[in-house]
């Protein structure tokens, strides 16, 4: 951990300088958004490679991020809605590279694992996400204090608390009902156990799923990562496919804490736009909600809405002997 953090800051600490960054290029920026060159974050990629469609603006808001005569949230304010595909994600990872021992990161795996552990700071409504963030980052900085830590590891070490916190759930939650129904496999409580990498699962092994068969990941250029959180000006697609032979749209959404009528409502605002800005006349429009199970409220409003359909994932783990052999596997 020590030595790829020394990696990582000896190549990206100079190229995002202030005094620098004037001759950064959109292939060295893009390379920090992939995990293995930056060594910590794995969904960085998913849009930060569009910060690079307006490199003056990037320019800009690196400069403005290194800008420590201002509080940090102003600059966050400034900059997230500024450049394109620069979530708080993205610019609070740049700003621990930029100044490794004063600020954490605050993405989706934080922000849950410090809720786990009862660590959330409070945030009054009507706070900025600036705002928002210097409570969190206050937090962050007390934990490396209090555990002899420097935020790069504590970003580590939260992301592991948090895995091994829902996985003792999901396994503690199984035993409980179902544990003994077959030896060896052990199913997953009725939430998908890490529900917010659904969507990252769904990308990653798209090719294997019986969807991928049929669909392809949409994106308009050589960025495929454009299919997830496909941007519109409604919100953002979680994936959106085209059919491989046919004329074919396919807007997926997947049903998180809403209710399920509102989920459904918003995969028809979705196919609205996609049928308005992406397809051509004649092309055919469908939306699929992917959800773990459906109350009634989603059933009544799917028997209801064309052209949109529901299905159901389910996880499962097994444990296989030394062999390499799955033992009374389902």
């Amino acid at each position: 951990m020590d030595a790829s953090q020394q990696q990582v800051l000896a190549r990206y600490q100079p190229a995002f300088a202030a005094a620098n960054v004037k001759r950064l290029t959109p292939e060295e920026f893009k390379s920090f958004v992939y995990f293995e060159n930056n060594q910590h974050w794995t969904g960085l990629n998913r849009l930060g490679w569009k910060a690079c469609k307006d490199m003056a603006g990037l320019r800009r808001a690196l400069r403005t991020l290194q800008d420590e005569s201002r509080p940090v949230g102003r600059r966050l304010d400034e900059v997230i809605p500024a450049v394109p595909g620069m979530g708080r994600a993205l610019a609070t990872a740049l700003l621990l590279v930029m100044f490794p021992d004063k600020y954490g990161v605050w993405n989706n795996n934080i922000e849950s694992a410090l809720k786990a552990l009862g660590a959330w700071p409070e945030l009054e409504w009507g706070l900025s996400e600036g705002d928002r963030y210097e409570r969190i980052n206050a937090v962050l900085l007390q934990l490396t204090e209090d555990l002899g830590l420097d935020l790069w590891s504590l970003d580590a070490l939260l992301w592991l608390a948090l895995a091994a916190t829902e996985a003792e759930g999901a396994i503690s939650a199984s035993a409980a009902s179902e544990a003994g129904s077959v030896p060896g496999a052990v199913k997953m409580p009725s939430r998908f156990a890490l529900e917010r990498q659904l969507q990252d699962f769904l990308f990653a092994n798209w090719g294997h799923t019986d969807l991928g068969k049929e669909w392809a990941l949409y994106s308009e250029d050589s960025e495929k990562d454009r299919a997830v959180e496909y941007p519109t000006s409604v919100g953002r697609i979680d994936l959106l496919a085209k059919h491989r032979t046919q004329p074919r749209w396919l807007v997926i959404e997947l049903k998180r804490e809403q209710s399920g009528d509102a989920t459904v409502g918003e995969v028809m605002r979705y196919m609205g736009w996609v049928a308005a800005n992406l397809a051509q006349p004649g092309d055919e429009v469908r939306g699929l909600v992917i959800a773990h199970e459906a109350d009634e409220g989603m059933r009544l409003a799917i028997t209801a809405a064309a052209n949109v359909d529901l299905m159901f994932y389910e996880v499962e783990f097994r444990l296989r002997d030394s062999g390499g052999t799955a033992r009374n596997a389902s």
